[in-house]
């Protein structure tokens, strides 16, 4: 085809060439006339000029007719040209199109650099599924449907071709997993590289290649790796010998290398845990169990990972030994926090990262009152609010989903959450949840119902003090150490005569006592209250006094220190009181001179009137014998009056004489041992007369052994004496008096019962009263009195039981005394 353009620009290139000759030859022609006329200018009939014109004239038609005939054969020529072009053409068009139906296969495409131009040729393409692009820009993005790892070597390798002329084969992959073979080559100045979608054999030999690389790479990549961490790492082949094994195992075992330690076969585990190993793990299970063994002359605790494969095993060792000590020391630490937890009275609960509960202590238990079976199951922290809430324990909330979630919020938060709780039964907590570090949450429950208790009495109380101290009649002010008041109420400010604004917290205890001279003449008082007020002793004394004022106001007055190293100062206003005691005072001297002046009338008088009563008894005891002779009816019955009446004035002055010893503090009992038969006799042989003279009887009951007492026998006798005579003056006739004693312990028992009238209940808490009587034979009333009187003698009591129409019982309990001790003389 080449040989066939080369002769057709040749025959275009005779035309030019052809009209030059004829030109060339008018030229010559022209010049030819030029001579001639030169020559012979006579001889010419035609001038210079007209001969030039002429000649000119001639040559162009001549030119003209020349290059018409030319032109006329060229364009045959042409034409005939054109149609072998046209043949060329075609047969060229045709070889081309079967060339590229046999480059242009589905299965491959051609990318074409001629030398280092950026344009590329493209030719053919590659199947749809490949996830090639059809468009040629996209395609050369290789990045976009092209693995990275297989891309990089791709660009890398189209540079080299390009640049160096170094022909490649890769096996690529797609985004969509598919294989592509990539040959780059260079041919007549171009490059050529040709995408091939492998497929059948192909496509698996060169995915096995992949593979391949993949994991020589792989395996080169994690044996980089292994040696670089500090872990012995080993392989094994399958009759357990070592195949590989890192630097970490080679250091562990001693050795300089590696490959030495493979060749030497130097075991890291002894060899009964490598037994144990190889019993234990299986094709499914590896071995995962902690292991000691001896490294570099010390034990060691490794946490082994053996896994075994049908073509051997591999393991790895991790050296726990240091979280082994830490484990020992946190199981020892929170052995210690559970007991030291255990005897807090603060209840604490503690709950895992899956919230379920994993320590409580004791106090925890009593505050929810939650069985102990529904603890130790480790229940869930939302399922125990549901169970405190099912038991009326936590507070009723509005929203209870929202509350729970907000109180297990805790096991995300980064900060303690704290709130207060007000339980239904009365308690107040202070809640403290906080998220543990290692997952989990504890909850600290303080009682805080005692401490609001006690903050609301307080504010309650100091409400009610200063409320008391401002309507208090005694004046009080407290001082700081200052020397400046704090406060004063208003007693303080009218007792001392001055207004609020010069008593004002803040002014100076100098600037007071300035404001009180006006109503105060002792200074030293005011001075002395302010040494003790702003004193640097270790020990402020309290101290009490009496002020009198110029307004005739007679103040007590306390100066008492505060825990606050305050002072306060308390004036109450005794003037009344002063002038009522001074009063009782003098009154009571007056009364105490009457005192004594009657117990001396009374001993002087009973002293007098047992004289001439004795002898009045004794006259009339002889005016009835006789020797004075015989007595008339009417004269004996007189002198029995006189008789009588005589003994009963003399057992009335005879009383009234022991209660007036009694109260002058001058009666010492005789102690002495008694025997209690003996003086029960002794006493009813004595009132037998009495009560047959009053008409009743009396029964008896004591016991034979009764035995002894300490006491004073005179004034017992007295206290049966009184006691008999008193319920025969009220028992009605034919009735009879009942005694009844028994012993309680060393205690000496006794009760005196009459059927009688009974005592009103108005009069029976009076009954021990002097001079009081009651019924129409009551007596003088001393008989109860001188009873109760000689029984508190002993350190006894007596007790007193009477209902109107029943009768009346009087009870006596005498405890048995210390015997006195008789000194024998020097």
């Amino acid at each position: 085809m080449k040989t066939h353009l080369s002769r057709t620009s040749a025959k275009r290139q005779g035309a030019p060439r052809l009209i030059r000759r004829l030109l060339a030859g008018t030229v010559l022609l022209t010049a030819s006339d030029a001579a001639a006329q030169a020559a012979g200018p006579a001889r010419s009939i035609f001038g210079t000029p007209e001969v030039v014109t002429f000649s000119v004239l001639i040559g162009v038609i001549s030119a003209a007719m020349i290059s018409a005939i030319w032109l006329i054969r060229q364009r045959g020529n042409i034409e005939a040209e054109n149609r072998d072009l046209r043949s060329s053409l075609s047969d060229a068009n045709q070889h081309i199109s079967r060339f590229q139906a046999l480059i242009a296969d589905k299965n491959r495409r051609i990318v074409i650099w001629d030398g280092l131009a950026d344009r590329a040729e493209f030719l053919g393409h590659l199947p749809v599924e490949t996830g090639a692009p059809q468009d040629d820009r996209d395609f050369l993005a290789f990045g976009r449907w092209v693995k990275p790892h297989s891309a990089g070597q791709l660009e890398k390798a189209i540079e080299a071709l390009r640049a160096q002329a170094q022909s490649f084969d890769l096996v690529l992959e797609t985004q969509r997993n598919e294989v592509l073979e990539a040959q780059g080559r260079v041919s007549g100045g171009r490059a050529f590289v040709r995408f091939i979608a492998l497929n059948n054999l192909r496509a698996e030999l060169a995915e096995l290649k992949l593979e391949r690389d993949q994991l020589h790479a792989s395996l080169s990549t994690f044996r980089t790796l292994l040696d670089a961490v500090d872990l012995p790492a080993w392989q094994r082949a399958g009759d357990g010998r070592l195949e590989w094994v890192n630097a970490a195992y080679a250091k562990a075992v001693e050795t300089p290398s590696a490959s030495l330690a493979v060749a030497e076969e130097r075991e890291l585990l002894a060899t009964a845990a490598r037994d144990r190993i190889r019993a234990v793990a299986t094709l499914q299970t590896p071995f995962r169990d902690k292991v000691s063994t001896v490294v570099r002359g010390n034990r060691t605790f490794f946490d082994v990972v053996d896994a075994r494969t049908p073509a051997g095993s591999a393991g790895i060792a991790i050296d726990v030994s240091g979280i082994e000590a830490v484990r020992e020391e946190l199981a020892r630490t929170l052995k210690s926090h559970a007991e030291t937890l255990e005897h807090l009275a603060t209840p604490v609960a503690i709950f895992d990262g899956n919230q379920r509960l994993q320590f409580y202590n004791q106090a925890f238990q009593r505050l929810w009152d939650l069985d102990m079976g529904f603890l130790e199951r480790k229940p869930d922290n939302g399922e125990m609010f549901d169970r405190l809430r099912d038991g009326g324990k936590l507070p009723e909330q509005l929203n209870w989903k929202q509350w729970k979630a907000n109180a297990l919020s805790v096991y995300q938060a980064l900060d303690t959450q704290t709130d207060l709780w007000h339980l239904p039964n009365g308690q107040t907590l202070r809640v403290f949840a906080t998220a543990r570090p290692q997952g989990g949450a504890t909850w600290v429950f303080e009682n805080l119902t005692e401490k609001v208790d006690l903050e609301t009495r307080y504010n309650t109380l100091v409400q009610v003090q200063g409320e008391t101290i401002d309507h208090l009649a005694e004046g009080v002010a407290v001082f700081g150490p200052d020397g400046r008041i704090r406060l004063s109420n208003p007693a303080f400010r009218a007792i001392w005569g001055i207004n609020e604004t010069e008593a004002q917290p803040g002014t100076h205890i100098r600037a007071i006592e300035q404001a009180c001279l006006a109503s105060y003449d002792q200074q030293d008082g005011w001075k002395r209250f302010a040494h003790i007020i702003t004193s640097f002793d270790d020990e402020r004394p309290s101290s009490r006094g009496i002020l009198e004022l110029r307004t005739g106001l007679i103040l007590d007055y306390a100066v008492i220190p505060l825990p606050n190293a305050q002072t306060m100062l308390t004036f109450v206003n005794i003037t009344d009181s002063v002038r009522v005691e001074r009063a009782l005072t003098e009154k009571n001297e007056a009364l105490r001179k009457a005192d004594a002046l009657k117990n001396d009338f009374v001993h002087h008088v009973s002293y007098e009137l047992r004289s001439p009563l004795t002898n009045i008894i004794g006259f009339a005891d002889l005016l009835k014998t006789p020797v004075f002779g015989e007595l008339n009816e009417r004269q004996a019955e007189y002198v029995d009056h006189i008789a009588t009446s005589s003994s009963l004035l003399l057992t009335i002055v005879n009383d009234i004489l022991d209660l007036a010893t009694v109260d002058a503090g001058i009666v010492e009992l005789e102690l002495a041992e008694v025997n209690l038969i003996d003086l029960i006799d002794d006493v009813t042989q004595q009132m037998g007369d009495r009560l047959v003279e009053s008409g009743v009887s009396l029964r008896t009951d004591a016991p034979d052994n009764l035995g002894r007492i300490t006491a004073d026998q005179q004034r017992l006798k007295q206290i049966f004496i009184k006691l008999l005579t008193n319920a025969a003056n009220f028992a009605p006739d034919g009735s009879t008096i009942e005694l009844k004693c028994w012993r309680e312990g060393s205690d000496f028992a006794f009760s005196v019962t009459d059927t009688g009238p009974g005592i009103p209940q108005d009069v029976l808490n009076t009954v021990f009263n002097r001079f009081e009587s009651y019924g129409q034979r009551g007596g003088a009333g001393l008989g109860l009195s001188i009873v109760e009187s000689f029984v508190s003698l002993h350190h006894g009591n007596v007790s007193i039981r009477s209902k109107e129409g029943e009768g009346t019982e009087v009870t006596c309990r005498i405890p048995s005394a210390q015997a006195p001790k008789v000194i024998a003389a020097e």
